[in-house]
């Protein structure tokens, strides 16, 4: 099995999404990990060919975009 730089960059990017989805409850940087891991996803779809994935990666993308920005605001309104 050879790896080459594509299918290593996707195996990165899924795998710290992985990681990033499963402590998002911890903070709103895990959140905002998985929202950039996601877009990374997305980038790694359309190199790879497959752009249905990349598609739903860009809309998973989006999701998490919303859920940091309320978490953001929650927490600095826990503060206040």
């Amino acid at each position: 099995m050879t790896f080459d730089a594509l299918t290593l960059f996707g195996l990165v990017t899924l795998s710290v999404m992985l990681v990033f989805y499963a402590y998002e409850d911890k903070s709103h940087w895990c959140v905002f990990g998985f929202m950039v891991s996601c877009a990374l996803a997305s980038v790694y779809a359309f190199l790879q060919g497959t752009w249905p994935f990349g598609v739903v990666e860009i809309f998973w993308t989006l999701v998490a975009f919303k859920r940091w920005r309320d978490r953001v605001h929650s927490d600095s309104s826990v503060g206040a």
